[in-house]
């Protein structure tokens, strides 16, 4: 039996290196790129609002494009009453700004429910992964080799 432990230690470890780190790992990324899509969908709100505001919605707009890497070109958008919004999968579909604030609103409701799933999710791998720690500090008797707490009074 004694020469199974060190061997059930080796599994346990390894299942928590190669499967549930991967899996937190996985999971905190995908939760990481759904905060960058609302933080972006956030902004575009933002800015349709603005556009709104100034009275800019029904008319000719001109305005700075970043082509990326910060640099920019002028544009001029002759009608600026519609917008295209990436709605998923790579297709784009042509709103009015109502319907644009409407489907951001939705959207980011739906990003944001599914962050709280991923971040629960993450809550229950940390779990496991500190259950199996557990289990083995358990398996490998390391209770009687830990020294007793000492307690030291603050007041003399």
């Amino acid at each position: 039996m004694s020469d199974e432990i060190p061997q059930k230690v080796v599994e346990y470890e390894r299942f928590i290196n190669e499967v549930l780190r991967k899996d937190l790992e996985k999971v905190l990324e995908t939760r990481d790129m759904i905060f960058s899509q609302i933080a972006e969908y956030l902004q575009l709100k933002t800015t349709i609002e603005k556009i709104q505001e100034a009275g800019y919605d029904e008319g000719e707009l001109k305005t700075q494009v970043d082509l990326g890497c910060n640099f920019y070109a002028q544009a001029r958008v002759p009608d600026s009453s519609k917008i295209f919004v990436q709605v998923g999968f790579g297709f784009f579909v042509e709103f009015t700004l109502p319907e644009a604030l409407a489907f951001i609103e939705k959207k980011t409701k739906h990003l944001t429910q599914y962050s709280d799933k991923l971040t629960q999710d993450s809550a229950k791998i940390r779990a496991h992964i500190k259950l199996v720690y557990e289990g083995l500090r358990e398996l490998q008797n390391l209770d009687k080799d830990l020294p007793e707490a000492q307690t030291q009074t603050l007041w003399p």
